[in-house]
């Protein structure tokens, strides 16, 4: 299973605030470096927690709202919610460890 790409508010609401289980979004953009460097990771973190964790994209340069609505001032940022809350979040390129580690203190 990989990433879901949202690129409207609306969207957001459905896939994110009103999902069933815990959803990790990686707020990015085409034009930057480090999101780039870590897709390939948020892709396999997708795939390995596909049971207890949905992931999802948010192009800031597509959806400006939800960036600006929870703080997104730098990217790349991974935001932890559940049941439409935040849980925590990751600003900049991190390795798979760091965010494994920073899910795994989240999510039971």
């Amino acid at each position: 299973m990989s990433s879901e790409n949202i690129s409207n508010r609306e969207t957001f609401e459905i896939s994110v605030l009103k999902a069933e289980k815990p959803v990790l979004v990686d707020f990015w953009a085409p034009w930057c470096g480090p999101c780039k460097a870590i897709s390939p990771i948020i892709d396999e973190i997708s795939n390995s927690w596909s049971d207890s964790l949905k992931v999802v994209k948010v192009n800031v340069d597509e959806d400006n709202h939800s960036p600006s609505e929870y703080g997104v001032r730098g990217i790349p940022t991974l935001v932890l919610f559940e049941n439409g809350v935040v849980l925590g979040s990751i600003v900049g390129a991190a390795t798979k460890e760091k965010i494994e580690t920073f899910l795994k203190q989240h999510i039971d």
